[in-house]
């Protein structure tokens, strides 16, 4: 009898670490619920929700998607869709060391939640999703020239549907002179985050 308490503890302490490790997207495009890995990406996640926790997330955007149709002079195609503050450097925090996926066992699969960066040490705010598999942006793979990839720490559980239709939004954007500022892949309309809220 102990030993079945004892059990029913640890998974109620299991589901309980497990819920306080998921956020919602209210987007107005749809729900998207991600689950983060804070036992293997735990300096990533922590500063995710960072910026949930501070409402910073509230107003963000959906701006960027890549698809295999808007990347032309990029020898190495992904898929996915980017978001975050974009230049609202006044919202972002300092930035991280980046955990990657050589560290953290993780990969870049369908669904992958990221974040994005430039340099190695220099993701903040930004944030991507994978569609479909993307192998290139884990450790060793060729999407960034230093081989360090990104640093992978969750995954969509609910939405995918939403993934895949902001992906597909109407594209053809100017934007400001930055990292991201590909007309191409810029959405002409970007996706309003309503808010992002940790959820059970």
């Amino acid at each position: 009898m102990k030993h079945v308490l004892l059990s029913l503890l640890s998974l109620c302490l299991f589901f309980s670490t497990a819920s306080a490790q998921r956020v919602l997207l209210e987007t107005e495009t749809g729900r998207i619920v991600l689950e983060l890995y804070a036992d293997k990406a735990p300096g990533t996640v922590a500063n995710f929700l960072r910026y949930v926790d501070d409402k910073r997330y509230d107003g963000a955007t959906f701006y960027r998607v890549v698809r295999l149709d808007n990347q032309a002079n990029s020898p190495v195609k992904i898929e996915v869709i980017q978001g975050g503050l974009r230049t609202d450097t006044t919202r972002m925090f300092p930035p991280i060391a980046q955990e990657t996926t050589q560290k953290t066992g993780l990969k870049h699969l369908d669904g992958t939640l990221s974040m994005a960066r430039g340099t190695p040490a220099s993701g903040a705010s930004e944030f991507f999703i994978c569609i479909n598999p993307q192998p290139e942006l884990d450790f060793g793979g060729k999407r960034n020239p230093d081989g360090q990839g990104f640093a992978a720490f969750g995954r969509v559980i609910e939405g995918m549907d939403v993934v895949r239709k902001i992906q597909q939004g109407e594209t053809g954007q100017p934007g400001p002179t930055n990292a991201y500022s590909n007309p191409t892949q810029l959405l002409k309309a970007p996706v309003l985050i309503r808010t992002a809220k940790r959820v059970k």
